[in-house]
């Protein structure tokens, strides 16, 4: 399988087709060496020309060779030129979309559409068609598709399955090591007929014992592991059955009393430990959480109320989106009474934007 170029390559190698001379090439290959993740140009003209000797019209020059490669938008110097850049090159320079980017771009970004139809003049659906050409054609940042960024994937290290109404728990044993001490060697320190030194048989007994505590301690860590995960199911059987908004309050002395072991063993074993449920992938940290008390003396999980959260943000209005404050008056409604900061931290948390930034048009 062919690996995917990265930037400064794929640049290299289509400057090698561009008719520069030599200085010119040289200049635009410092340009491609100063452009970060994005694609954007992180040195000015000027210290290009401090550290190229060159003139500021070679390097003005060099600079639009440079733009005029692919991606579209690249050697930018930020998401304004970018976009412009890529509007030009579709012959789009005099549309409306190119205003909104050249004059308008910070009200795009907080989407403050009641705004830019007074600057612009425009009626909505046209001033939408132009956003839509904007978002779904152009792309603000060039270079991010040939970043190399190595993706993580999580391999679960517990199953927990449902079958016919029950739920059985599965340790993933696929990457533990199938380990046993070796008969050689214990074949060596039974055998009372071969003569050992003294030190050597101290030896080879002091590694055998110590190989036996490994293996013992690696299957005690994977029986823990599903202690642990018993606990769990046991306290949180609702949110296995109906999902995030039925998880209930849960701290690491619930379940180290429940199964006899320490605070830490619990917070130990659970860190970046996943399990595979029916509801998802989930750290098996995410089980444990605050209790947030109810008006009726009830109370609830902060994970819990942050699925609330979520669920009431994507069936809300886009058109007038719910605010904060909106968000804590429904769930005080609901018998949950947290603050507006309480809410926007949860939020936050989830990586939500604030409620400007999820405003879209009719």
């Amino acid at each position: 399988m062919s690996e995917k170029p990265g930037l400064l390559a794929y640049l290299q190698w289509q400057l090698a087709h561009c008719s520069l001379e030599e200085k010119e090439l040289e200049i635009a290959l410092y340009i491609a060496g100063n452009l970060n993740r994005y694609g954007f140009l992180e040195v000015t003209p000027q210290e290009i020309v401090i550290a190229m000797e060159s003139s500021l019209d070679e390097v003005e020059y060099v600079l639009e060779v440079m733009q005029e490669l692919d991606p579209p938008g690249i050697a930018a110097r930020d998401v304004r030129e970018s976009l412009l850049l890529q509007l030009e090159r579709l012959g789009k320079e005099e549309t409306l979309a190119a205003e909104i980017v050249c004059d308008h771009l910070s009200l795009l970004e907080t989407k403050n559409y009641k705004e830019l139809t007074r600057l612009t003049g425009k009626k909505k659906p046209e001033l939408q068609r132009a956003i839509d050409f904007i978002t779904r054609e152009l792309t603000p940042y060039p270079g991010l598709p040939f970043a190399r960024e190595a993706t993580n994937y999580i391999v679960p290290d517990v199953y927990v399955i449902k079958i016919d109404g029950e739920y059985l728990i599965r340790l993933n044993d696929d990457d533990l090591p199938q380990l046993k001490l070796s008969d050689d060697y214990l074949r060596m320190l039974k055998n009372n007929k071969q003569s050992l030194p003294k030190e050597s048989k101290s030896y080879l007994t002091e590694k055998v014992r110590n190989a036996e505590w490994f293996i013992k301690s690696l299957y005690q860590r994977q029986r823990t592991i599903y202690k642990v995960m018993e606990s769990i199911l046991k306290f949180q059987r609702d949110f296995f059955e109906y999902g995030p908004t039925k998880l209930k309050p849960l701290i690491l002395r619930d379940v180290a009393e429940d199964i006899e072991m320490h605070e830490s063993t619990i917070s130990r074993v659970t860190s970046n430990k996943y399990v595979h449920t029916p509801q998802g992938l989930f750290e098996l940290k995410y089980f444990f959480s605050p209790a947030i008390a109810r008006n009726d003396g009830s109370s609830l999980a902060a994970e819990s109320i942050k699925a609330r959260i979520r669920t009431m943000i994507q069936k809300e209005d886009k058109r007038r989106p719910l605010s904060d404050s909106a968000l804590a008056t429904i769930l005080a409604e609901q018998g949950i009474k947290i603050a507006r900061r309480t809410v926007a931290k949860y939020r936050e948390q989830m990586r939500i934007l604030p409620v400007k930034h999820r405003k879209q048009l009719s």
